[in-house]
């Protein structure tokens, strides 16, 4: 997998959606729209609206709400459901065929009837543009489609792939009109056409709006009459000063954490302020150099795991707005384990951490630089990094600093290797534990840190990936996990958490916060009875 693909973490809690309302309106919702029309602030960009292109936080968004993929994920789960198609499933026991059947009568926004040319045409054409900044890395596998039909497409995978359905349900999923978009280049004039919840109605600088698809077909159930969101392009301040003006309904990805633990803090009934937690499968590690003279070496790696306190971190740094992370699959997914925790404890550890250091016979203080980039994992993190770099200097075991650069010399140093320690923040692609571990290890990975992953990449993600009952990889991924925790290629560190603050007359915000990263406009209701 690329080494751009998906590794673009916010702060832990940015994921916030906050209201603070007024007024009162009927909020019957019904599969047409009805209700009020809600007008969300969000800081994320929108990098893109053509799906060939688009693979950040804000773009998904958009792709999730306008654009029908086959499948989709409902509501707190994380197993497919069908979406455009009526059903899918693979033909053959090596998970290298996937056949689905498309529902009768779809069409898209602009009238058109939406055929298996179309999802034939959307897959191609995003493999073939194969943009830098594009979902096509997630589709790589896909060898061959065939349309025996109008309302038939057959998937032929290059490798067993059991997580196909999901990364399919995603927004690199989405299915575009053939008669709308080029075969070989990307619509750059700011409009979408989909089959989707929504229409976009517009988009520029400062707002997208979005309004009912009534020719939808579909599970989902429509709780507004539109949805509008406002840009905020990074300026937080702003956008807590709409949300307190009444300017924006609610936010999305924007708030930071110290205002996220304020609200947190002075939300009541007395109020009509409630904060609703939601899942997220959002991570941060720190990476290490496994070429490195310094990381390189195993004890200098230990030793560090053995004095991170992460509860400390988070308390201090994140507001406990994110939760201490033992593994590199989270909380909430399928084979998640907690060999960090069992290999290293949760507090630190100085006796251990000196004897590790001892036998790799290491006397004198360790010299480490942190590396981190203000921007991209969130603006927290060079501060994450300050308190990580006073953990291990309290130990008297290290003299560590921390290095903060703007992002292109950021990735320039790691391709070359030239950091010892670095972060590296992951949103999930699809919920499942081969997201969080396929793309870390093996040629080309995103971490960059020259580990060889030996028997991960040989043995274990070959035969997951080939494992269509899902809770049969529970083993295979506990050994990842635990070989990750032995060698230390990286160290987890947290997990985030996602956030509403609602007045009391918005409902359905839960419904938007789960581990599979789907934002759903369609839930969210404004008026009484809330």
């Amino acid at each position: 997998m690329r080494k751009r693909a998906r590794f673009w973490a916010l702060p832990a809690g940015t994921a916030l959606v906050a209201a603070l309302l007024t007024g009162c309106g009927d909020e019957q919702g019904t599969s047409a729209g009805q209700g009020e029309r809600i007008v969300m602030g969000m800081t994320d960009e929108v990098m893109a609206v053509d799906p060939a292109s688009g693979y950040d936080p804000g773009s998904w968004l958009v792709f999730n709400n306008v654009f029908q993929s086959l499948l989709s994920f409902p509501k707190s789960g994380t197993e497919p459901q069908p979406e455009a198609a009526r059903s899918c499933e693979f033909t053959d026991a090596g998970s290298r065929v996937f056949r689905c059947v498309l529902k009768d009568g779809l069409k898209f926004t602009n009238g058109n009837p939406l055929t298996s040319k179309d999802v034939k045409f959307s897959f191609e054409r995003t493999l073939r543009i194969d943009d830098p900044d594009g979902p096509a890395v997630m589709l790589s596998n896909i060898e061959e489609i065939e349309t025996p039909d109008a309302q038939t497409v057959v998937f032929r995978l290059g490798s067993p792939d059991a997580t196909f359905p999901q990364k399919i349900a995603s927004g690199a999923g989405s299915i575009v009109d053939h008669r709308a978009y080029p075969a070989d280049e990307l619509r750059t004039d700011g409009k979408a056409v989909g089959s989707g919840v929504y229409r976009l109605d517009s988009y520029g600088d400062e707002e997208a709006v979005f309004s009912v698809n009534p020719d939808y077909t579909g599970p989902a159930e429509v709780k507004n009459s539109g949805m509008t969101i406002k840009l905020f392009h990074g300026d937080q301040a702003a956008l807590k000063e709409a949300l307190s003006s009444g300017e924006v309904d609610l936010a999305y990805r924007g708030l930071a954490m110290d205002d996220i633990a304020d609200l947190d803090a002075a939300a009541s009934a007395e109020n009509g302020v409630e904060v609703v937690e939601g899942t997220s499968a959002e991570v941060h590690h720190l990476v290490f150099n496994m070429e490195h003279p310094v990381t390189g070496k195993p004890g200098v790696r230990k030793a560090v795991a053995y004095l991170l306190d992460r509860s400390t971190l988070i308390r201090d740094v994140y507001r406990r707005t994110a939760e201490p992370l033992y593994s590199i699959v989270p909380a909430g997914i399928t084979g998640h384990n907690t060999a960090f925790f069992d290999a290293y404890g949760s507090r630190p550890q100085p006796a251990k951490a000196r004897a590790a250091l001892r036998a790799e016979g290491i006397t004198e203080k360790v010299k480490l630089t942190l590396w981190a980039t203000p921007v991209r994992y969130g603006p927290a993190t060079v501060r994450e990094f300050e308190e990580i770099a006073q953990q291990l200097n309290a130990s008297g075991l290290f003299d560590a600093k921390v290095e903060s650069v703007e992002l292109e010399e950021y990735e320039k140093g790691i391709e070359a290797g030239e950091y010892g320690v670095y972060v590296k923040g992951w949103v999930p692609d699809y919920p499942d534990a081969d997201n969080f571990t396929a793309p870390f290890f093996g040629e080309d990975n995103v971490l960059g840190n020259g580990y060889d992953a030996g028997r991960i990449t040989s043995k274990l993600l070959p035969r997951t990936a080939a494992a269509s009952d899902r809770a049969a990889t529970v083993e295979d991924f506990g050994e990842i996990q635990d070989i990750v925790a032995r060698d230390l290629p990286i160290l987890p560190l947290w997990q985030g958490k996602q956030y509403a603050v609602a007045h009391e007359d918005i409902s359905g915000l839960e419904w938007t916060l789960d581990a599979s990263t789907v934002f759903r406009f369609w839930e969210i209701g404004k008026g009484t009875g809330g």
